[in-house]
């Protein structure tokens, strides 16, 4: 098996330096890490992470607890922590709680349940050292409790951290609303319904108040009652439709691609078509957005960044570098065929 000696001595460059590069040290110049990478990869060279450990109390390992990787939002926000980790010459062990799978949204205010699959988890990455944890929600919400007691640098992705030592990455659930809404306002509609989620839902209540505000800077009037708190997917949106577009409505802001679906599907079986008949807009841009005819013009949730932020804010954290409580990052308006200009 290769040395370090010997990939140095290939490259020209010294063990330092090597050592420097596999460790995610940013010391060298790119062209000098690529050079030291590539011939690491040839030769296949592999750290030996536990007596790395041994020596330095380090790993090289980040632990990434998701709370389901079957939601679509995670798989992405671990590609995004992964590829941050791969540049700073970091493995990444992944534990998958299952809790949608395994109870649907029954844990949600069951912390029995919760803490059944998260407690283990936790002690099994403080078993094998992990130098920091990336948590990663399934929907936002507020996580009251995360485990301290192993003293390990932790960062919440898609969650809102309730405790200081914690900070979050969160997407801006408030301007993204307000951004669509205001898209819906140019061209040219006022009376504008939205098929909503749950209404005690941190998405829901934020996507309300930035579709207020996108009245409010437009000088119309808001209206309540123009608000159909449906619940999230396809056939809970179907179910509302039609008390929704009974009201004096020409456009519709769903707050989420499915809703939109549920939409679409009604009307369809009336003889009606988004983009035509009445202006529909969805949120989070899945891929089935952009096969929907009219194709669906949605805002776009920049999952690889929130894993890219989250893992880049839990570096910071663990060499010791002051951090923000809490991190938003934008929302993307994705233009397509679902709005008709008054």
């Amino acid at each position: 098996m290769i040395t370090l000696k010997e990939i140095a001595k290939e490259c020209g460059v010294s063990t330092a330096t090597v050592s420097n590069i596999l460790n995610g040290k940013n010391k060298v110049s790119e062209e000098t890490r690529e050079k030291v990478m590539a011939v690491v990869k040839e030769r296949g060279y592999k750290l030996n992470y536990v007596a790395q450990g041994l020596r330095k109390q380090k790993t090289q390992t980040i632990g990434v607890i998701a709370e389901d990787i079957v939601q679509f939002t995670t798989p992405e926000i671990i590609e995004g922590i992964m590829e941050v980790c791969e540049e700073r010459g970091y493995r990444t062990i992944v534990q998958n709680l299952r809790l949608y799978s395994r109870w649907q949204d029954l844990w949600f205010d069951n912390d029995k349940m919760y803490y059944s699959v998260m407690d283990p988890a936790v002690q099994e990455m403080a078993s094998i050292r992990v130098d920091g944890i990336v948590y990663v929600a399934g929907h936002a919400r507020n996580i009251h409790r995360f485990p301290s007691e192993y003293q390990i640098p932790s960062v919440l992705a898609y969650a809102y951290s309730q405790e200081k030592d914690v900070p979050s990455v969160v997407i801006d659930d408030e301007e993204g609303a307000r951004l669509i809404v205001e898209h819906l306002i140019k061209k040219g509609h006022t009376k504008i319904g939205v098929m909503a989620g749950e209404q005690e839902n941190i998405h829901t209540k934020l996507r309300v108040l930035g579709y207020q505000k996108a009245l409010f800077d437009a000088g119309i009037l808001y209206n309540p009652e123009l608000i159909c708190y449906a619940g999230w997917g396809k056939e809970l949106s179907y179910g509302a439709a039609e008390k929704l577009l009974s009201k004096d409505i020409t456009a519709i802001f769903c707050m989420s691609d499915r809703n939109a679906g549920g939409v679409y599907k009604y009307l369809f079986e009336k003889g009606k078509q988004a983009g035509r008949d009445i202006s529909i807009v969805g949120f989070d841009d899945e891929m089935i957005s952009d096969f929907m005819t009219p194709r669906l013009t949605t805002m776009r949730i920049d999952r690889l960044q929130i894993g890219k932020s989250a893992m880049e804010l839990l570096f910071d954290k663990m060499e010791g570098k002051e951090v923000p409580d809490e991190i938003k990052v934008p929302c993307r308006l994705i233009d397509r065929e679902s709005v008709l200009k008054l």
